[in-house]
């Protein structure tokens, strides 16, 4: 449309123009007057030539103009969160965020030591983005509940979708429920799979990929290694093995993605560690979903060599119907004093959850149809959750008088047993409220010592993501 006004006016002044010196050439030529005949020419000729260079410039001032519109950097704020993206798509840095308000409450229990209180879960500003469209970066920092924590802190180069190489601080490859982001969670705290046995977050350098297109995804990783449940830097850190390394295996299946089945929702998958160290006192140490510790070693026990992690996972999404089930052991080499024995530590859980509303379940969470809005009258969506989950202790740790036992003398717990019942309500994409309630029992593994108290607790939790 520029062009043509542009042109439109051109052909204007240059018809009048020429008009204009055709009467003067007319009237010229009645006074053969030819001097004046060739300065009206070659004034003609002067003013054609500076509207044409005024077009030029006019034309280069748009192409520029088009240049810097598509060169400009692409500003965007929405419910995935904040992000500055380059024209090209190739550059990007997105701002995002996760916070947690809890409260937990704690019925028949005489323990003074345990008190209902309300905590900051997670409080987690966190920095994402892409470098020339093949490196990724993550900075996660925390400052729930009391010391800011940098949780994740990785660089990952997409080279391929089947060969991608990531290297920093992130999570170990091996838990399924650990791998879901903690505002997907289903539960208010992890089961005792991931989050008493199953490594947290390690540094380490790690080679993945998706293949088959994206039916199976691998992961092979090698890390400073952890003691059970624990992360590198947190006030639960403990290297593992600090004169080697720890090897890290994942292989996942979701063999009918992509396809219309009722088994699309369908995953499963292995996973497994190795690690070897020797002369440290072993930091493994198992809670409740209350959070408060069951089982530690004593200080006087050591690693004695290999730990390995073993660990088959599933999962299932049909509709609004999930499921997600985990099993996972951990064999330790200990010893204290004279005496030596390899310590098998295990646990699982089998969790299910519907959504009320008929949202689609998938293990990344619950996008409402119809947000939360009292003048419209929509609640957002509901989902209702179960789980059983249960810790087993080797009963070994517990031989012995106490001043001899692997166990530290005020663990006697063998088995913890656990059920909860979930409700969740998601009013948008960021906004969820929780409500679970935990019932744990035990079961002493030192002869005479009666079994705890079962623990029943109430948590609440008022989460936003973005």
């Amino acid at each position: 449309m520029m062009n043509f006004k542009k042109n439109y006016l051109h052909r204007v002044v240059l018809a009048s123009l020429v008009g204009g010196a055709a009467l003067l050439s007319s009237g010229a030529a009645l006074a053969n007057d030819s001097d004046e005949l060739e300065k009206l020419r070659a004034l003609v000729q002067e003013l054609d030539q500076k509207i044409r260079v005024l077009d030029r410039k006019a034309e280069l001032s748009e192409e520029k103009a088009e240049a810097d519109r598509k060169a400009a950097p692409v500003i965007k704020a929405g419910s995935s969160g904040f992000s500055v993206e380059s024209a090209d798509k190739k550059n990007s840095i997105k701002l995002r965020g996760l916070l947690q308000a809890d409260s937990r409450n704690y019925f028949s229990d005489d323990n003074p030591d345990i008190n209902n209180e309300y905590t900051l879960r997670r409080v987690r500003p966190r920095i994402q983005g892409t470098f020339f469209n093949i490196f990724d970066f993550d900075i996660n920092t925390d400052f729930a509940p009391s010391a800011a924590v940098v949780q994740d802190a990785f660089i990952n180069a997409r080279i391929q979708p089947w060969f991608q190489v990531q290297a920093g601080k992130f999570k170990v490859p091996v838990s399924l429920e650990r791998i879901q982001s903690g505002g997907d969670l289903r539960f208010v705290e992890r089961s005792y799979v991931s989050d008493s046995i199953a490594p947290n977050r390690d540094v380490g350098l790690q080679i993945h990929g998706n293949v088959l297109n994206d039916k199976l995804n691998y992961a092979v990783g090698v890390f400073d290694g952890q003691f059970d449940g624990q992360s590198n830097g947190t006030n639960r850190d403990n290297v593992a093995n600090a004169d080697g390394k720890e090897i890290a295996v994942r292989v996942f299946a979701t063999p009918f993605k992509g396809e219309d089945s009722v088994l699309e929702g369908l995953g499963f998958g292995l996973a497994a560690t190795r690690a070897n160290g020797s002369d440290q006192a072993v930091g493994d140490s198992y809670r409740t979903p209350g959070q408060r510790t069951i089982f530690a070693y004593n200080g006087a026990t050591l690693t004695d060599g290999d730990k390995t992690r073993f660990s088959p996972q599933a999962y299932y999404y049909n509709g609004p119907f999930g499921l997600i089930t985990e099993y996972i052991k951990s064999d330790t080499d200990v010893v204290r004093g004279a005496n030596s024995d390899k310590i098998s530590n295990d646990a699982w859980q089998i969790a299910a959850s519907w959504v009320l509303t008929g949202e689609n379940n998938s293990f990344r969470g619950i996008t409402p149809k119809r947000d939360f809005d009292l003048n419209a009258g929509t609640w957002g969506a509901w989902e209702l959750a179960v789980r059983y989950h249960q810790l087993n202790v080797d009963d070994k740790v517990f031989e012995g008088p106490a001043a001899t036992r692997y166990a530290s003398a005020t663990s006697t717990t063998e088995k913890a047993s656990s059920w909860g019942l979930g409700v969740n309500w998601y009013l948008n994409k960021n906004l969820k409220v929780q409500t679970t309630y935990e019932q744990t029992s035990f079961d002493s593994g030192v002869a005479g010592v009666q079994d705890l108290e079962d623990e029943k607790v109430l948590f609440t939790r008022l989460q936003v993501a973005f």
